[in-house]
């Protein structure tokens, strides 16, 4: 159990859960460090990002103040409670329909009056709020100053001001949390005169049978726009029957008269909310938050760099390449050092189990076998993940993978898409399994569904070690140096750049064909840059994203080296089945510029990418199991012997690029789309993409006699 000391009383952070505890919805805009305030208090881990979206699902932790203990749930970011997408609609429904004993609403205070829309809708529906306005250091900074006194002497409710990343700094919103339930007086909107006299004929009717339940007038003023979603969550909650009341029936045809005379269409009543609302922050705000208007202006001059037709591409691949060659480069000497030790445990672990007396066919299945490829995929896959995730963190939270789906949100809408794919799509580098799951964050499922059976085309770490040797052996030249790394990292960009044409053009293709439809609209806000935390974005990446990756990597490369050592060591009619797999799929494999050996390592290579090219060196060298890389040249010399060309080469590229995802992210797609249908397309589409560009690029070669 950690202990945090505040003024308030200590917090117990994870203890269990007692009767009297109360419930706190964490509720807010995206993107307003709900999930650290939520992180800070419970001690749990929700991870937390400096774009809009990243809590998709309710996360709960408990915490202890000095008066009581709660249960937090902290809810997926949301700008209205009209909600418009699915997590908006998560959120509603938790506010409205899960009766918390308290809601904390999170606001920044760099946008405060933005933010007050949420708040004034979650006071129409409970009374029993806190306002938290986060960010206050950023505020100050950028010159703007928040008098939270006068905001809670107008809003009727505790406001508290905080700075999320201290933890120390809640203090206030414990004691306020501590201090409930109090007695309060909400500030309610008054709307327009037909509005209120709409509400006031409908109230009534809700009232008998919403008391105590529910908020009747705001029950009332939703009534009243006819939101068909929220009509079955007030029928799951309130009872099949409630619309079916005769009273309630003439109250709703009363209000439409009266709305009608006064000119209010029902797409009319959500515009005169909205108004009200915008009017209400307005004036809540006017005198409480003063500030330059010109304390954006750094942000501003970023964004015309960052985000301009002019130079907004170009900086996004410099980056591309800059954050590539970082990886190849970084990777190379813990590469070597973490191959050393793990293959300088082989041969201890074999003496130890043949002197437990082991036999001579279980010792060599799983130390030449298991233990011999988790090595492989450790010690390849893991030191270019520990560069490559970190690096991807500091985008998340300096604010710019945002501007990467704003620049690319065009592009995607030209395929029928949403722009948000752009960060699903940006996810996939480190892991395409990861870039799955994050398809959560896209409303829409058919877009949802696009992101997913297109992530794959995007290569992952795994991917990034065969394509660096290849493009180093025939295109690069292994002299080795800085030049040499500068021009692999470019030349890798562009092939990952070929990766991201090819899944505008899949999209396309998908969006024509078996998921047809028009691209949603869809907010994305563009957050302050803020200076990343360097130590938490280390220690957040390695734990949560770089051992989490490489933990479910090793589960399935596990078996996959029995399978491989079996493969390589059991013979029949004079040859292994390695030879007779690698045969059979001979001629379709030279078909594609390859050769039976390629094709095969592929395959085998189902469970983890990296292990793809010990798999050829293996066959080509007739080995019983995967073989400790040399160097690059030698390398070379075996693929030259074994007639690889420039050609071949580069069909390896384009099929490593695109073939069928590992087994982790088929396993993923499958659980995020509860379909083996769908889980075949995301294979079957990249597949007979790369089959396509690897015959076209042979049939080139053939004809122009490029090799």
């Amino acid at each position: 159990m950690g202990i945090a000391n505040s003024s308030a009383g200590i917090i117990e952070i994870g203890v269990n859960k007692n009767e009297g505890d109360f419930s706190v919805a964490l509720a807010g805009n995206p993107n307003v460090g709900k999930s650290t305030v939520f992180n800070a208090l419970t001690g749990m881990n929700q991870h937390t990002g400096n774009w809009p979206g990243k809590t998709v699902s309710c996360a709960t932790g408990f915490f202890r103040g000095r008066e009581r203990g709660y249960v937090m749930v902290d809810i997926p970011g949301t700008y209205s409670l009209m909600a418009h997408s699915a997590e908006e609609e998560v959120a509603r429904n938790y506010l409205c329909f899960g009766e918390p004993d308290a809601v904390v609403v999170v606001c920044d205070a760099t946008c405060l009056e933005r933010n007050m829309n949420l708040v004034l809708q979650t006071l129409e529906v409970a009374d029993n709020v806190i306002v938290c306005v986060n960010l206050m250091d950023e505020a100050a900074r950028k010159g703007i100053s928040v008098d939270l006194g006068l905001l809670s002497e107008r809003l009727g409710v505790p406001v508290v001001g905080t700075q999320a990343r201290k933890k120390k700094s809640l203090a206030p919103l414990v004691e306020a949390l501590d201090r409930a339930p109090e007695s309060r007086k909400p500030f309610k909107i008054k709307y327009s005169s037909a509005i209120e006299e709409a509400i006031a004929a409908v109230e009534p009717a809700v009232s008998r049978r919403a008391a105590g339940k529910i908020n009747s007038r705001w029950l009332s003023l939703r009534l009243l726009d006819a939101d068909e979603a929220l009509k079955k969550e007030i029928s799951d909650y309130l009872g099949a029957d409630f619309f079916d009341m005769p009273e309630l029936r003439l109250a709703l045809v009363k209000a439409r008269e009266i709305l009608d005379k006064a000119g209010i269409s029902d797409s009319g009543i959500c515009d005169e909310v909205v108004s009200g609302l915008v009017s209400a922050a307005e004036d809540i705000c006017r005198g409480a938050v003063k500030g330059s208007g010109e304390y954006c202006a750094a942000d501003r001059r970023l964004d015309r760099l960052l985000t301009s037709r002019l130079t907004g591409y170009p900086v996004m691949i410099l980056l591309l390449i800059f954050i590539f060659w970082l990886t190849v480069t970084g990777a190379n000497y813990p590469s070597e050092l973490l191959s050393g030790f793990l293959f300088g445990l082989q041969d201890k672990l074999y003496g130890l189990s043949a002197s437990a007396g082991a036999p001579q066919w279980l010792c060599e299945s799983l130390i030449m076998g298991v233990y011999r490829v988790l090595a492989w995929v450790v010690s390849v896959m893991l030191p270019p993940m520990a560069i490559f995730f970190p690096l991807f963190t500091l985008l998340e939270d300096s604010g710019y993978l945002p501007r990467i789906a704003y620049n690319l949100d065009k592009p995607f809408r030209l395929c029928d898409a949403c722009g948000k794919q752009a960060l699903t799509m940006c996810m996939g580098f480190g892991c395409n399994a990861a870039g799955i799951i994050g398809c959560r964050i896209i409303d829409s499922p058919r877009e949802r569904l696009l992101a997913v059976l297109t992530n794959s085309l995007v290569p992952c770490n795994g991917r990034f070690p065969t394509m660096i040797l290849i493009i180093t052996i025939f295109f690069i030249g292994t002299a080795g140096g800085a030049l040499s790394s500068v021009l692999a990292a470019a030349a890798l960009t562009g092939v990952i750049l070929l990766g991201v044409l090819m899944t505008f053009a899949a999209t396309k293709l998908l969006s024509k064909t078996v998921l047809k439809g028009v691209a949603s609209s869809f907010t994305l806000e563009l957050p302050s840059y803020r200076r990343p935390q360097f130590a938490k974005t280390l220690v957040r990446s390695i734990f949560d994203r770089t051992l989490f990756v490489l933990g479910r990597a090793a589960a399935v490369a596990a078996p996959a080296g029995l399978v491989i050592w079996l493969a390589a060591n059991v013979s029949v009619a004079g040859a292994t089945l390695i030879e007779h797999i690698s045969g059979f799929l001979d001629p379709f494999a030279r078909l594609m510029g390859l050769d039976g050996v390629i094709l095969m390592a592929f395959i085998l290579g189902f469970p983890a990418n990296e292990i793809v090219i010990p798999i050829i060196l293996m066959a080509y060298s007739a080995l019983g199991s995967l073989p400790e890389l040399g160097s690059a040249a030698d390398i070379g010399a075996v693929f030259a012997q074994n007639g690889w060309t420039r050609a071949t080469a580069l069909c390896v590229i384009l099929f490593s690029l695109m073939h069928w995802p590992c087994s982790t992210t088929l396993i993923t797609i499958k659980k995020e789309t509860g379909s083996l249908k769908y889980a075949f397309l995301a294979a079957a589409l990249p597949t007979a993409m790369g089959i396509i560009a690897c015959i076209a690029v042979t049939e080139i070669a053939r004809v122009t006699g490029f090799a």
